[in-house]
């Protein structure tokens, strides 16, 4: 079995509770088998800056490493992170549990714990909602999606004792409707809707009702005394109770979750509302019920109730029954709690003692629901394994409590303000009721607990709960764990302030001690005693199979120890002449008949002696059913007559008849006897079967137990596998993009393993290495190449054990160039797991970088050959000046420039028209000079009347050719210039 784990005790709606500015909503959020899927369709749709802080806790493996981080983290834009121990959780964020860790919230930061054993019945979801309940109260939420078992149906009833909100995911959209449809079942599932739609009506109820709530209360203490008597009554109406006497507390906040759930904001709406649905009224009803409960809540405080118990068992006497009230036991886990610690009791007492536990409920689902004992796999978050297997019987779907406990309880609806209560009690356990009751309704039923408790009997309640100003009435046995004893005050019937009663008196007198009391009740006492003794015939109680309970006056006439081991059997006791009609008369009581016999003859001594007998079966509810009692009475013997002549009466000759008759009866009691002792031999064949069915009870105990084991690694599988067909689907998408990359890049790449051996190669690396499908698991030195290239095998591994990449320009035999690069293959641990190689085709780089080398030559001499024609353009003493296509300047010599007075950068890229004041504007000139390219023809002594800036003129010749300079795209025009004559 795996640890056993004790959450915190449960909230108490009665304690004030912090609150700080950092108080936000916490959902946990759980799920087993198919929980992925339904946690990656709640994410894709839940806003990532709603302010709500998700811890997420899914059935993991416990020896397998968690991918679910990084995929929930591809459904939502919140930060998705596992969960560290001692981390303060933070509004949008998702918190995601470890493999084999168990988790809980303390003060809003995150604690986690290791489990002791890797396998075993887990209740994760449980564990942490019910700590979240106690830690964040009314902020807690709980959401439980797709999952086998029932684990989160104890976190549900935990939130919402704390007021928090819960949601379940639609059965019949889960892929696996157990923990849903268990949820479900508890009946405190306030959403049950698809998992598309939970994350929009969480927002709504974010935003609609946390921020309204105090202001909805406050509303409702300052205003609302009309409509909540009108909520009352109408409850009183549709449902038979009264919640007057119900702390307003309570009563505020129970009925402002009901407003909020509705969406209502005014509580007059509410009350109207209330009027008209019926299923509201039965609903409201099982909310102000707080019908949360469990096995053995808070430990220490039943430990506690042990010693005391052990105490008060060890001054009774073998056969006394110890009589136990547990009202509003809800669902009847503190009921059979209380039957378990005294069942321990009084085996480590080694006592005979009987036990009778009362566990009343005003809920009658509640109390159904503890008739039947059932109780889902995660009581064993509350429960020892040792007392699992001892007291509970596994069954499908959960456990049941045994029989031999399920006895010594009786389940009754019973309304503890108006019903008759039980009397002569050991102990009462009326735990965590009182805190939601007022001072008033308190005041009325301690008195009554005192009623009906024995005196130095016990009273159990919660550690939040107090006697008040009860102290004449109880002592305190143990302050911590408030356990008091009934003092032995005497109270009188008038004392209890019980309105079910027909001597109960108005609340508030409490009760009335008899003056006198003790030695008025010590002579009635007395004279009761002697009435019953010489009044009452000698009689007994038996049980339905003999057993003698109570014996009244002397009855050793009629009854006498029986031969072999001591005993109390009323059947083996009886003497001659009786057992006959014992077995007749207790065959009758059984069928609720009371049978008489008379004239009995008796053996007594060696004679007989005539007994009435009756027997009559028990009517008393508050004593165990199937008890019999059994009156004795002497009979009146009958005198025989005689006649004068000393001759016997007729009745005197039936004689030979009473010896017949008495013949009978011996033959008669040899049969009973021999039926008796048939009987004790089937009673040993069925105590043989008995322990062959108890055999074969613990192996099939051990199965189920085997096959919860299964069923939880089962589970754990599932989220495994749904982890791995995810992954397996990214993987798989990879492999296409990776494949769909290298195909559209045309880049042969080989991957070798540390051996140098192939183990996949892209189409395009067939071009430079001759590899087939076959080749796969082969050296690569085995396969031949297509390379101008020796080194290839010793590159790759220079590569593989220097773990420096290696790059070449290598080229084919057809002289096809490739850049081939080798590099070490990386794996996403960091490990060297081979080598690859890539070739990429350079061959028209190749081409295209031999012809820039020409190209880059060929620039270079025509510089050159510039250069020198400018030099020699230089140095000629005419003024020459070169034009562009468009006939502007593109360059001009120094006598140019020194004749026309002017400068390079002046008149570059100018129009030889805009030189000077326009002189060469000459429309001829203009016209030869643009014929002069396309037709390749030439001027030779073009006059041209020029002035100068310094007002002198000249006449100039102009002679002009086309020229082409090798380099140039387009043809110039060279122009030189001559004083006239």
């Amino acid at each position: 079995m795996a640890e056993k784990r004790k959450a915190s005790p449960h909230p108490k709606e009665g304690t004030a509770e912090k609150k700080s500015a950092n108080d936000f909503p916490i959902v946990g959020i759980g799920g087993s088998a198919g929980g992925l899927e339904a946690f990656a369709a709640f994410f894709s749709v839940m806003p990532a800056d709603s302010g709500i802080a998700f811890v997420v806790i899914p059935h993991l493996d416990p020896g397998h490493k968690s991918m679910m981080t990084d995929l929930l983290g591809r459904h939502t834009r919140m930060k998705v992170e596992e969960a560290e121990d001692g981390v303060m959780v933070t509004p949008n964020h998702v918190y995601i549990i470890p493999p084999n860790k168990d988790m809980a919230i303390y003060h809003g930061a995150l604690h986690l714990t290791t489990f002791l054993e890797p396998r075993g019945l887990r209740m994760p979801i449980d564990f942490f909602c019910r700590s979240l309940a106690e830690d964040r109260g009314e902020n807690a939420i709980c959401i439980i999606l797709s999952g086998t078992g029932t684990d989160g149906s104890l976190g549900i009833s935990a939130v919402h004792g704390a007021g928090g909100m819960s949601m379940a995911q639609d059965p019949t959209e889960a892929k696996y409707d157990g923990m849903p449809r268990s949820a479900i079942e508890t009946g405190f599932v306030d959403y049950v809707i698809p998992v598309e739609k939970m994350p929009s009506q969480l927002i709504a109820y974010m935003k609609q009702s946390l921020p309204q709530r105090a202001r909805r209360i406050l509303s409702m203490r300052e205003k609302g005394t009309a409509s909540l008597q009108k909520i009352f009554m109408t409850l009183r109406t549709k449902t038979g109770h009264d919640f007057s006497g119900y702390k307003p507390s309570t009563m505020h906040r129970r009925i402002e979750r009901r407003m909020s759930l509705h969406e209502i904001t005014n509580i007059d709406d509410y009350a109207r509302y209330l009027q008209t649905n019926t299923e509201e009224a039965r609903v409201l009803l099982k909310e102000l019920l707080i019908g949360v409960t469990s096995f053995f809540r808070e430990p220490e405080a039943f430990e506690a109730l042990k010693q005391t118990l052990l105490e008060l068992l060890g001054k009774k006497s073998d056969g006394y029954q110890v009589r136990v009230w547990v009202p509003g036991c809800a669902s009847g886990e503190e009921a059979y709690s209380l039957a378990i610690t005294l069942s321990e009791c009084i085996d480590e007492l080694g006592k005979d003692l009987k036990v009778q536990i009362f566990g009343t409920d005003i809920d009658e689902e509640a109390i159904n629901r503890a008739r039947a004992g059932f109780y889902p796999d995660n009581i064993s978050l509350d429960i020892s394994a040792e007392r699992l297997q001892r007291f509970f019987v596994k069954e499908r779907g959960g456990l049941r409590i045994k029989k031999t406990v399920r006895e010594m309880v009786i389940f009754a609806v019973q309304n503890l303000i108006k019903d008759p209560p039980f009397t002569k009690l050991d102990l009462i356990s009326c735990r965590n009721l009182m805190i939601y009751l007022s001072s008033n309704l308190q005041g009325r039923i301690f008195p009554l607990f005192a009623y009906s408790l024995k005196p130095k009997g016990f009273l159990f309640l919660g550690s939040s709960e107090s006697i008040g100003g009860f102290s004449d009435l109880f002592s305190t046995a143990d302050k911590k764990w408030k356990i008091y004893e009934r003092k032995e005050t005497d109270l009188a019937p008038q004392a209890v302030a019980f309105t079910g009663l027909p001597w109960a008196h108005e609340a508030g007198t409490g009760y009335i001690p008899r003056t006198g009391g003790t030695q008025r009740g010590t002579i009635a006492g007395a004279a009761e005693k002697m009435i019953l003794e010489s009044v009452t015939p000698p009689c007994v109680v038996a049980n339905d199979r003999g057993d003698i309970v109570y014996i009244h006056g002397r009855t050793g006439k009629y009854l006498e120890p029986a031969q072999g081991e001591p005993g109390m059997n009323i059947f083996t006791m009886a003497r001659e002449g009786l057992r006959p009609e014992l077995n007749a008369g207790f065959m009758s009581a059984s069928k609720g008949k009371a049978v008489s016999y008379r004239g009995l003859k008796v053996k007594q001594n060696g004679h007989f002696q005539l007994v009435n007998m009756t027997v009559s079966p028990v009517h008393d509810p508050e004593i165990m059913q199937g008890l019999t009692l059994v009156v004795f009475e002497d009979g009146k013997e009958t005198r025989r007559r005689h006649t004068a002549k000393g001759e016997e009466t007729p009745g005197a000759s039936h004689q030979g008849f009473e010896q017949e008759l008495e013949h009978t009866r011996e033959t008669l009691r040899a049969t009973v006897e021999e039926m008796q002792a048939t009987n004790e031999e089937l009673k040993s064949s069925n105590e043989e079967l008995q322990s062959t069915n108890e055999e074969l009870q613990s192996t099939n105990e051990e199965l189920e137990t085997s096959k919860e084991e299964l069923q939880s690694v089962n589970e754990e599988l599932i989220t495994v596998n749904g982890e791995l067909e995810s992954k397996i689907e990214d993987l798989s998408r990879a492999e296409n993009d990776m494949k769909n990359l290298l195909d559209s890049t045309h880049m042969g790449t080989i991957f070798l393993d540390n051996s140098l051996r192939v183990k996949r190669f892209t189409s395009d690396a067939t071009r430079v290495v001759n590899l087939i499908e076959a080749d796969i698991g082969r050296p690569i030195g085995h396969i031949v190449t297509n390379l101008d290239y020796e080194d290839l095998l010793k590159d790759a591994q220079m590569v593989l054990d220097t773990f420096i990449y290696e790059e070449k320009e290598v080229h084919t035999k057809d002289g096809a160039w490739f850049l081939m690069r080798i590099l070490p293959y990386r794996t996403v641990e960091k490990t060297i797991e081979g080598v690859v190689i890539t070739f990429t085709e350079i061959d028209k780089l190749k081409k295209a970088a031999h012809e820039l080398e020409e190209a880059h030559a060929e620039n270079v001499a025509l510089e050159a050959a510039r250069g020198l024609a400018d030099a020699i353009v230089d140095t000629v003493k005419e003024p020459l000046i070169v034009l562009g296509e468009e006939l502007n300047v593109v360059t001009a010599n120094r006598s140019f420039l020194s004749m026309f007075q002017t400068t390079a950068e002046e008149i570059k890229e100018k129009s030889v028209f805009d030189i000077g004041t326009g002189q060469w504007d000459v429309p001829r000139l203009k016209k030869l000079l643009q014929n002069l390219l396309p037709t390749d023809t030439r001027i030779e002594g073009f006059e041209v009347a020029y002035k100068f800036p310094d007002h002198t003129r000249k006449e100039l010749l102009l002679d002009a050719r086309r020229i082409v300079q090798k380099g140039f795209h387009s043809p110039m025009i060279l122009v030189a210039i001559r004083e006239k004559g």
